[in-house]
């Protein structure tokens, strides 16, 4: 209901006064705490959210509120870390609707920039042919084209995407039906191919 909102919202234009910069500037920082500076991940199990598409961001975080999604308790790796772990469902619960817009136009408008990891080059070489085969219709330029609206891909954390992948196979995370027809085809060598291929776009 709450991402039904947000589109007929986009598509009157309307909206509530913007956030005061310094509000956006705190709670950019609560993000950090985790995400990294700017959203630019140092943790292999933490997504980069720098550069991630504005409806992409927007969704995730409602979808966190109604906690569709796995929130795995994650303690803090910058600033203050002696602050309780915590979780995205809990963190997306205390934020309000102007909150989100406001948040994830401000991580939109940041570079995305790719992590450097160690991949295997025969998986990546693998998950290549798989990519444009079956993925880049949706996630073009090897899962990095913003305008695609489908979050970014390539250069992402690589922990982060095995836990993707994993709650995807699980049914624990949702997904697009096209989407779903396609990851459920993939064995877990096809999987693990594609996640050196992402990881190798550096």
């Amino acid at each position: 209901m709450k991402r039904l909102y947000f589109f007929i919202l986009s598509a009157l234009t309307l909206g509530f006064p913007a956030l005061a910069a310094a509000d956006v500037d705190a709670l950019m920082q609560d993000c950090n705490g985790c995400h990294g500076d700017n959203g630019v991940s140092q943790s292999s199990d933490v997504p980069t959210i720098a550069g991630i598409p504005e409806f992409v961001h927007v969704d995730a975080l409602f979808v966190y509120q109604d906690e569709a999604r796995p929130c795995a308790e994650s303690k803090y790796r910058h600033g203050d870390t002696s602050r309780p772990a915590t979780t995205m469902c809990a963190v997306a619960a205390d934020l309000s609707e102007d909150d989100i817009d406001a948040l994830a136009a401000a991580y939109a408008a940041l570079p995305y920039v790719k992590a450097t990891q160690e991949f295997d080059a025969a998986k990546a070489a693998a998950g290549k042919a798989l990519h444009e085969e079956h993925c880049d219709r949706c996630h073009s330029e090897a899962g990095t084209n913003p305008e695609d609206e489908a979050s970014m891909l390539g250069g992402q954390q690589m922990g982060y995407l095995r836990d993707t992948f994993a709650a995807y196979a699980e049914g624990s995370r949702e997904q697009p039906g096209k989407m779903k027809e396609k990851m459920d085809a993939l064995s877990a060598d096809d999987a693990d191919a594609l996640i050196n291929y992402y990881g190798s776009i550096q």
